[in-house]
C-alpha cells in the first residue's frame, strides 16, 4: 500500500487549503508517524530535543514558518515511536502524507473503553482462570514485573494498590508519579508509576479544565482492570454481600503503572490516537514489561492504528501487549485490535452468577440475575405489568416498552412490578424509571439478540434480569391471566454454574476486516460480572442519580477480559523472562479450552456451538500455560515480512521498521507467518500447503499429530510425529489442505490441530473459507 491509500482521504474537517495562518480551532488534529527511532544506547533528554526540533523543522518546511509549526505540533513522539501530533488542516496534512520519509498520516481518531457498564450497545472467578497456588509460586505471583495499564487513570487509595511485603521498585524503572498538580495522589512500591495524556483529547473536543491535571480515576474503568491484571490480595470483598472472597490480580505481587488517556466520553468515545500513542511511548521507555490496552476502535490499517502502531514499538522491545477485542458483538467481523504482534481477547462468563428469581402466580420460577442492594418483602406478590401498558400520554410505544424517561405513567405504573425491554438505554436508568413512576419492581427482559446474555447490575429497585425465552414466557404469562401477580427475590450468589464459560454477546466477533489470514480474537477469559477495584469518585452505576459509592465494583466487558489475560502474561514473564511475546501468546493459546464444564463445547447467549471467531483458541487456562511443551515462536522479521506480504509498500515497511528493512524475495505467504492458530481464508484451489515450526521449552519428548478435519476439507500432516531431545530444539511441519470433492456449501468451516506427548496437548485452531 502506498501513502495515498494508507492517508484517509476527506480527512475529518478543516479548511480547505494549507494556509500559514490557519487557527487551531479551524483544523483537525493529526498524526504524521515516521517509523522508529535510530537512537543508539541511552535515550538521553538532548537526544530527545533534538527529535523535538527536527519535527518542528519537518513542519515548518511545509508550512513556511517555523514559530507557527512549533504552536501546531501538541506532541512529540521521541522515545522509541517517532512522530508528532499537530493542528492541521486536510490539505497540509495530505502534502504531507506524500513525504518519502513519512509512514503515514492519519486523523487524531477517537477510541472507546471496551466496558459494557450498565448500557447495551446493540474476587470468584471461574475455575479454569484462576492459577493454582503451586503455579504462582512457581511464577512469584509475577513478583517485579511490570504491568502499564492504558485506560483512566488509577484510585491509589484501593487496598489492590498496597504495597505492603514488596522490596524496593525495580532499579530498571524510568517511570514517574506524575502529581504536581494533584497533591492527594501517591505512588508507593506497588503503583510505582502514573501519568496522565490529554493533549489529544483537547484538540477534539476544546480547552480543559484543571480536574484533568491528574491520572486519578474518576470513572472506575482504569482501577477495575488495573487491579484485575495485578491487583493485591485484598479478603473480604463483596458488592452489597454478594460474591464475597478475596480479591487479587492475575499478577497480585507485580508492580504497576497507570497511564491516563480516556476521559469523559465524547459522542460514546473517550480517548483518542494521539493520547494513546503517547502513552505507548512512555510506557515502552519507562521499563513496561506487560502492557494492558482495554480499549480500541473501528479495525483500520495498521499504520492508521494507534494501538497496533505503538504495539508494534512495544514488541520490539520484547514488551507482552494485551488487547481487548471490542464490546460490538455478536455480529461477525467486528473484532478490533487485530495486529498479529499483539494479543486480542474476547469475553465469556465465569461459573459464578449473582442470581435472583421472578416468581410468578402460576407458581413458575424464572432464574435471572441481579445485584440490587434492596429487596422486596418476603414473599409478598405485586401485579406484574408490561411496560408499554404503563405508556405515558405523549410517549411512544417503543419508549415506554424500554422504559426510557418520562416513557411512563405514575398512575399505571403505581405498585407494580413491570417488565421493560433490554435495549438502547442504561439497564439500571430503566430501573430508575420505573421507581420515579411508583413501581416497586422491574423484570429485564433480553431480546433474541442478547438471548441468554445476562449481567448483574446494581440496580437501585429490586429487580432482575431475564434470557429472551424466559422473558417470553413470562410475557406470555402476564397477556393470559387476568389478575397476573410476581415476586422477584433477594439476589444471592451461586457457584458451579453450568453451562460455563459462555461467550458474551457483546464480545466482538472474527474473521478480521484488516488481515483475515490472522484468526482474531486469540483467546477469551471471563468479562461478565467480574468483581475488581473501583473508584470513591463515582457510582457503581455510574449515573448521576445514584449516591451510592464503592471501593470494589462489578463490570462486564472485554475490557475486564483484557487484564485476566495480562495477569498470566505477567506470571509466564516472571517464570520465562527470555520468551519473547509471541511465545507468551503461544502457551497461552496452545493450552487453551474449548469445553465448558458439562462438559460440551463452549456455546454462544443463544445456546449455540460457539466458534473460533468468537474464542480464538478457546478459553485461558493458566495452569496449563505455565508449562505448554511446545510454542510457536516469531519475531520482529516475521510482522515486517507479513506486512510486506499484505502489499503494504515496501519503502514504508522499511521506514516502519527502523532499520532499513528489506521483504523478503519471494514474498512470504501470509499462511505461512508462524502463528499458534492456522487459517486459509480462501481455499479455492485443489490444494493449500502451510508450513508451521515449534519449539521445544518442556523436556525430551516425542510428539504424535491429531486433526479434526473442518468439514468439506481433507487435512494431512507432513510429519505425523516429532521428536524433541533437548530444550530449545525446533522442528518443521507441513500441513496440506485439500478440498473435498462434490458439492461443499461456501462458507467458513473449522477444525483442529494437536501435537501430543501424552502430557502435554499443544492445540490449534484451522479456519478455513470455502
Amino acid at each position: 500500500m502506498d501513502n495515498e491509500d494508507e492517508y484517509p482521504h476527506g480527512g475529518d474537517g478543516g479548511q480547505t487549503s494549507a494556509d500559514t495562518s490557519q487557527s487551531k480551532s479551524l483544523s483537525s488534529s493529526y498524526v504524521v508517524y515516521f517509523g522508529a527511532h535510530s537512537h543508539v544506547g541511552e535515550i538521553t533528554e538532548d537526544a530527545m530535543d533534538r527529535v523535538k526540533e527536527t519535527h518542528y523543522d519537518f513542519l515548518g518546511s511545509f508550512i513556511g514558518s517555523r514559530e507557527i509549526a512549533t504552536d501546531a505540533i501538541f506532541y512529540s513522539y521521541t522515545k522509541h515511536i517517532n512522530g508528532f501530533a499537530a493542528h492541521l488542516d486536510h490539505d497540509l496534512a495530505y502534502a504531507i502524507s506524500k513525504h518519502p520519509e513519512v509512514v503515514s498520516v492519519f486523523p487524531n481518531k477517537a477510541l472507546k473503553l471496551h466496558t459494557t457498564r450498565s448500557w447495551d450497545f446493540l474476587g470468584l472467578e471461574h475455575n479454569s482462570y484462576v492459577p493454582s497456588s503451586s503455579i504462582w509460586r512457581k511464577a512469584r505471583f509475577g513478583e517485579d514485573t511490570i504491568i502499564a495499564n492504558l485506560d483512566t487513570g488509577v484510585w491509589p487509595e484501593s487496598k489492590s494498590f498496597r504495597d505492603e511485603g514488596l522490596g524496593p521498585i525495580p532499579s530498571r524503572w524510568k517511570g514517574i508519579c506524575q502529581n504536581q498538580k494533584d497533591a492527594t495522589f501517591h505512588c508507593n512500591r506497588k503503583l510505582i508509576g502514573a501519568r496522565y495524556f490529554h493533549k489529544g483529547y483537547a484538540a477534539a473536543v476544546g480547552p480543559l479544565n484543571s480536574t484533568f491535571e491528574s491520572p486519578r480515576d474518576l470513572d472506575g474503568h482504569g482501577s477495575h482492570t488495573l487491579s484485575t491484571a495485578a491487583g493485591d490480595f485484598v479478603p473480604g470483598v463483596s458488592i452489597f454481600g454478594q460474591g464475597n472472597g478475596t480479591a487479587k490480580g492475575g499478577s497480585p505481587r507485580a508492580r504497576v503503572a497507570a497511564y491516563k488517556v480516556c476521559w469523559p466520553p465524547v459522542k460514546g468515545n473517550e480517548c483518542y490516537d494521539a493520547d494513546v500513542l503517547a502513552a505507548f511511548d512512555a510506557a515502552i521507555h519507562d521499563g513496561a514489561d506487560v502492557i494492558s490496552v482495554s480499549l480500541g476502535g473501528e479495525p483500520t490499517s495498521f499504520f492508521n492504528d494507534s494501538v497496533a502502531i505503538g504495539s508494534f514499538h512495544a514488541a520490539k522491545k520484547r514488551i507482552v501487549v494485551v488487547c481487548s477485542a471490542g464490546n460490538s458483538g455478536p455480529a461477525d467481523s467486528t473484532v478490533s485490535n487485530v495486529a498479529p504482534w499483539l494479543i486480542t481477547v474476547g469475553a465469556s462468563t465465569m461459573d459464578r452468577e449473582f442470581a435472583s428469581n421472578l416468581v410468578l402466580g402460576n407458581g413458575k420460577h424464572y432464574k435471572g440475575q441481579s445485584l440490587s442492594y434492596t429487596a422486596l418483602p418476603h414473599a409478598k406478590f405485586y401485579p406484574i405489568m408490561a411496560s408499554v401498558n404503563a405508556k405515558a400520554k405523549n410517549a411512544s410505544a417503543l419508549d415506554a416498552q424500554l422504559c426510557k424517561l418520562g416513557s411512563l405513567d405514575p398512575i399505571k405504573a403505581k405498585g407494580k412490578i413491570l417488565v421493560c425491554l433490554r435495549g438502547q438505554n442504561p439497564r439500571v436508568e430503566k430501573g430508575r424509571v420505573v421507581a420515579l413512576a411508583g413501581g416497586v419492581g422491574m423484570v429485564l427482559e433480553n431480546t433474541i439478540v442478547t438471548g441468554n446474555d445476562l449481567t448483574a447490575d446494581p440496580h437501585v429497585l429490586p429487580a432482575t434480569q431475564l434470557t429472551s425465552k424466559d422473558g417470553f414466557a413470562v410475557s406470555r404469562y402476564i397477556s393470559q391471566t387476568k389478575k397476573p401477580i410476581a415476586h422477584i427475590t433477594p439476589s444471592r450468589t451461586d457457584l458451579g454454574l453450568k453451562p460455563a464459560p459462555v461467550m458474551a454477546s457483546f464480545s466482538s466477533k472474527g474473521p478480521s476486516t484488516v488481515a483475515p489470514q490472522i484468526l482474531k480474537p486469540d483467546i477469551t477469559a471471563p468479562g461478565v460480572s467480574v468483581i475488581a477495584a473501583y473508584t470513591a469518585a463515582v457510582s457503581p452505576t455510574e449515573q448521576q442519580f445514584d449516591p451510592r459509592r464503592l471501593l470494589f465494583n462489578a463490570i462486564s466487558g472485554t475490557s475486564m477480559s483484557c487484564p485476566h489475560i495480562s495477569g498470566v502474561a505477567g506470571l509466564l514473564k516472571t517464570r520465562y523472562p527470555s520468551w519473547s511475546p509471541a511465545a507468551i501468546r503461544s502457551a497461552i493459546m496452545t493450552t487453551a479450552t474449548t469445553m465448558d464444564d458439562i462438559p460440551g463445547p463452549i456455546q454462544n447467549a443463544t445456546s449455540m456451538k460457539a466458534t473460533p471467531f468468537s474464542f480464538g483458541a478457546g478459553h485461558v487456562q493458566p495452569n496449563l500455560a505455565v508449562n505448554p511443551g511446545l510454542i510457536y515462536d516469531l519475531g520482529v522479521k516475521d510482522y515486517l515480512n507479513f506486512l510486506c506480504s499484505l502489499r503494504y509498500n515496501a519503502s514504508q515497511v522499511s521506514v516502519f521498521s527502523g532499520n532499513n528493512f528489506t521483504c523478503s524475495s519471494p514474498k512470504t505467504s501470509l499462511v505461512n507467518l508462524n502463528y499458534p492458530s492456522i487459517t486459509v481464508p480462501n481455499l479455492t484451489s485443489s490444494k493449500v500447503t502451510v508450513s508451521r515450526t515449534v519449539k521445544n521449552v518442556g523436556r525430551p519428548s516425542t510428539y504424535t499429530v491429531r486433526v479434526s478435519n473442518p468439514h468439506g476439507v481433507y487435512v494431512a500432516v507432513k510429519p505425523t510425529s516429532l521428536n524433541f531431545t533437548k530444550v530449545g530444539e525446533q522442528k518443521t511441519f507441513k500441513v496440506i489442505f485439500v478440498k473435498s470433492k462434490g458439492n461443499v456449501a461456501k462458507g467458513y468451516v473449522f477444525g483442529e490441530l494437536v501435537w501430543s506427548d501424552k502430557k502435554h496437548r499443544v492445540r490449534s485452531p484451522i479456519v478455513v473459507k470455502l
